[in-house]
């Protein structure tokens, strides 16, 4: 007597190429990686017919646009960043290339310098874990609770009780 077939058996040899197939698709979607241009940089060849102690702030709105972000404080000075950033799946971004244009100005709107950084001009900032005192009282969670105990039970009478 032969043995019986199940009906369940081809459906299970079917569905191992499934799940092979839809892995190896989901891990090579983790492997492709973004690549974003961020912020404003000025032509280099715009930049080089900047003369300083001739050009004024509205050549240099006319000829670079807007800048990315503007000091107001002392002497005004006007930021153009950058940067080429790569994102690759779930990972945290990683800046490829970043470049800032400082253009700074006299009080007569002339410009005075302009600075060019890089990437390696760059700064890693350390947070610092500190807590900030409050003054008042701590109370533990046994405080807390019984103290919401006690709200609701010296709540005044209303009338008709």
């Amino acid at each position: 007597m032969a043995p019986k077939r199940s009906r369940q058996k081809p459906l299970r040899w079917l569905s191992l190429p499934c799940i092979t197939i839809a892995l190896c698709v989901t891990l090579s979607a983790c492997s492709v990686s973004r690549v974003y241009t961020r912020g404003n940089l000025p032509d280099p060849e715009r930049v080089s017919e900047l003369v300083p102690g001739e050009t004024t702030r509205d050549d240099i709105l006319a000829s670079l646009g807007s800048p990315s972000s503007v000091n107001t404080f002392g002497n005004e000075t006007w930021y153009y960043i950058s940067e080429i950033v790569e994102i690759v799946a779930f990972l945290s971004p990683k800046v490829l290339e970043r470049k800032i244009l400082i253009v700074e100005f006299n009080p007569k709107s002339q410009m005075t310098q302009v600075v060019t950084l890089g990437l390696e001009a760059g700064r890693e900032l350390i947070h610092v874990e500190r807590i900030t005192p409050t003054f008042g009282q701590e109370l533990t969670v046994l405080d807390q609770i019984i103290g919401n105990f006690n709200r609701f039970r010296t709540g005044k009478k209303t009338k008709g009780q």
